[in-house]
């Protein structure tokens, strides 16, 4: 364990309520600061609470020559598409596009879906996903309806599916970036490092680093690790129930590689400070924790659901670099399972005064 609880950090009894605060609109980052790395940052005393307002550009004087950051590798992919109804019952020329997000891979030829609006969409009735000139680029049948839009699709084969993406996909910025996607988002909504793709929302904390910092921290003698959690609906998904004793998330997958974990049992072992950065690199360090049952960490790949809430005893991570996280998500439960809620809380009241910028083109935390 890490640090200590709070006195009130027990999820029993605790309301996804409780995890809610007022947000002025206006706070809700729309565009990435005009350049990266340029962002502010809240720096939280974890023990104590203590605030203090700095820039992400003095992150080398917060770590420790042997600290070891952990980064998630994972690379965005343009996972929405726009589609045409290929034949409808009624056989009337349809009308209006359908707004379909690929949330992850299920098969060969096969994607989980968000289908907006979903109704309209009957099992066995196939999409038409055309280019920009109005060639047919993918075709997929919708074979299962979930709950909340949730949908599994097959799509015909090509070639090379990620290129056609490529072609005619779009970075998913999330709704609250009420603008749509522009070219510039296909290099700002991805980390400098990302290497896997998989992620259908970028892992923002990551979003701040330069190759300049980077190369800053390595020379302060930081050691840098990378592992992959493809963020998916598990992240981002809303919270659908009163209670967190009732919370459950969807899968999402990582890898944890050969040369991650022997640097992460190193750390472990020789009693430095494991920083992870963004909640998405503490879910996956914490759960392979919990698969290695006590002993160290082994190179695996699999899925986690691990909700990380209040009273969680923390194994590995040390400290987190985070951004804002909106109200009632199991993303600021994760950073008040860290901090405290109360503390956490309060963090986030001095930030809206101070002007920070939330969410996923905001600013961040450290919290150590």
């Amino acid at each position: 364990m890490t640090g200590p609880l709070q006195e009130d950090e027990f999820a029993n009894g605790l309301l996804v309520a409780d995890f809610n605060f007022d947000l002025p609109a206006e706070l809700i980052a729309q565009q990435p600061a005009a350049e990266r790395g340029m962002s502010r940052m809240l720096i939280m005393n974890r023990a104590t609470g203590a605030l203090r307002d700095a820039r992400f550009a003095d992150l080398p004087s917060l770590l420790m020559a042997g600290d070891l950051l952990v980064l998630n590798d994972s690379r965005v992919i343009p996972a929405r598409l726009y589609a045409r109804r290929t034949k409808i019952r009624d056989r009337q020329e349809p009308s209006g596009l359908i707004e379909v997000l690929l949330t992850e891979p299920a098969g060969e030829n096969l994607w989980r879906a968000l289908v907006k609006p979903g109704k309209k969409v009957d099992v066995g009735e196939r999409l038409a996903f055309p280019a920009s000139s109005g060639t047919v680029e993918l075709e997929a049948e919708l074979l299962e309806r979930g709950e909340f839009g949730e949908r599994l699709l097959r799509f015909a084969p090509v070639d090379d599916f990620f290129a056609s993406l490529e072609r005619i996909g779009h970075m998913p910025l999330p709704p609250y970036i009420r603008r749509d996607d522009a070219d510039t988002d296909r290099e700002r909504y991805q980390t400098v490092f990302s290497r896997e793709r998989g992620s259908v929302a970028a892992p923002t904390a990551g979003l701040h680093f330069t190759p300049h910092m980077l190369s800053a921290l390595r020379t302060k003698g930081i050691e840098i690790a990378h592992v992959t959690l493809h963020v998916g609906l598990g992240t981002f998904a809303p919270l659908r129930v009163e209670r967190l004793d009732e919370v459950h998330l969807h899968q999402e997958r990582y890898t944890l590689s050969p040369v991650a974990a022997e640097a992460i049992n190193r750390a472990s072992k020789e009693g430095r400070r494991i920083v992870a950065v963004g909640t998405t690199v503490m879910r996956t360090l914490e759960h392979c924790a919990r698969q290695a049952a006590g002993g160290g960490l082994m190179a695996h790949s699999g899925v986690t659901e691990i909700f990380i809430s209040p009273g969680f005893e923390f194994r590995l991570a040390g400290a987190l670099l985070t951004n804002f996280h909106l109200p009632k998500s199991s993303l600021l439960m994760l950073v008040s399972a860290f901090a405290g809620r109360e503390r956490v809380l309060a963090a986030y009241r001095h930030a809206i005064e101070k002007q920070y910028g939330f969410f996923s083109y905001g600013d961040c935390m450290f919290i150590a």
